[in-house]
Formats: C-alpha cells, structure tokens, sequence
C-alpha cells in the first residue's frame, strides 16, 4: 500500500547576523563618559560607570579607548566641541557689542540657563585646573572669545570680559542661577569702555633725568 506523500516543513527564515557597528558603539560610550563628567565631575569616572551607563560589557570601553585618560580626553573634548557651537550662536552679536549689547547678554543667559552645557563648561574649567594636559581645551572658549572680542574693543577689554564672563559662570553653577540681565549688562558696558593703560611706566634705571649737572667747586 503505498504511503502518502509528505510535504516537507519549510524551515524559518534565520535572523540575519547583527551588523557590527564599532563606530556606533565608540559614540555610545564615549556619550556616556561625557555625560558622567557633567553629572559628577572628570575625577570620578571609571570604566565600570562608564559601561553601565552606556549598557555595554566592561571590556568595551578598554577595547575602544586604552586607558581611563584617553577616554576622559576625548568625552572633555566633545564637550568642549559642544561649548564651541554655544560660543558661534554668540558670535553675531558682538559687533555691536559696545552699543548694544543686549542681545548678546540675552545669549549668554539662555547658555546659562542649558544646565547641560553649563555643568560641561565648568567641569572643563575645574580639570583644566588639576590637569595641566588638559589645560588648551579649557581655555579654548576664553580664548576665542577672547580673539572676537578684541576685533571690536581691543585685547585688554576682551579679556576683561572673557574673566568677567567665565566667573559669571561659576556663579552660575554655585547658585544654580545667573545673574539678571541687567546686573550683566551693567558690568559689560562698564569693561567695554573702561579706560585703557598705554603701557607700564618705565622702570627707574630706564628713566632719564632732566636734572642739571652737579655744579664743580671754584
């Protein structure tokens, strides 16, 4: 008696291999070392914190970044690349600084005001303090902001500003609010005009006398 043909089960499709994206990963963690420091500070991140917060194994973050510096060089510079497009939104703005400088104080309260990028700014002033290495990286924003200035109203006031505004951050930080707009326009309009020395005065054994020559006795 002949047996009834069969019909043969389909097998199901296999999911097709996970592409491998190393790229993606080393942005993931280096996200998350970036996030760390702005929440606690460049001293405290690990390699262990790093991991659990991007959710990757532990080995990852040895595999993609050799040692605990490397990786907390490169999370500092991605967010100093980040203060770097806040200070470009201030740009516009500072050529009419000394006349009207309202719309750039408005721009720099609503940077103070992103607590994101603020936390990032003075964590790179404060590593920038204990690490000499690191140093460029946190001068980057007063330096700049420095260089536009300057075209406008000259170094030293420039400079002035840049002191001025970098303390107005740290205040910012501690009090977990700015300044009022007015108390920082005030102050601007006060260093964007404030009088400026031509130089030091010249040193003693550099100074000539005016003074008639001793008179010889007869």
């Amino acid at each position: 008696m002949p047996q009834p043909a069969t019909t043969a089960t389909p097998l199901a499709p296999q999911a097709a291999p996970k592409r491998r994206d190393p790229e993606g990963r080393r942005r993931t963690i280096l996200s998350a070392a970036a996030e760390l420091i702005v929440e606690s500070g460049a001293a405290a991140l690990t390699h262990r914190a790093v991991a659990a917060r991007a959710q990757v194994p532990l080995g990852s973050t040895t595999q993609y970044f050799g040692s605990i510096d490397e990786l907390r060089e490169a999370a500092l510079q991605q967010l100093s690349d980040e203060i770097d497009e806040e200070l470009a939104n201030l740009e516009p703005f500072l050529s009419e600084f000394v006349n009207d400088p309202d719309r750039a104080v408005a721009q720099f309260l609503e940077y103070l005001h992103d607590t994101r990028v603020l936390q990032a700014d003075i964590a790179l002033m404060t590593t920038g303090v204990t690490d000499p290495r690191l140093r460029p990286l946190a001068l980057r924003w007063f330096d700049r902001l420095t260089d536009m200035l300057a075209q406008h109203i000259g170094r030293e006031r420039a400079a002035a500003i840049a002191v001025y505004l970098d303390g107005a951050t740290m205040h910012a930080g501690l009090h977990e609010q700015p300044l009022e707009h007015h108390e920082i326009t005030r102050a601007l309009r006060a260093l964007a005009t404030m009088p400026v020395d031509a130089g030091p005065p010249p040193s003693a054994s550099t100074t000539q006398t005016t003074a008639d020559p001793p008179q010889e006795r007869s």
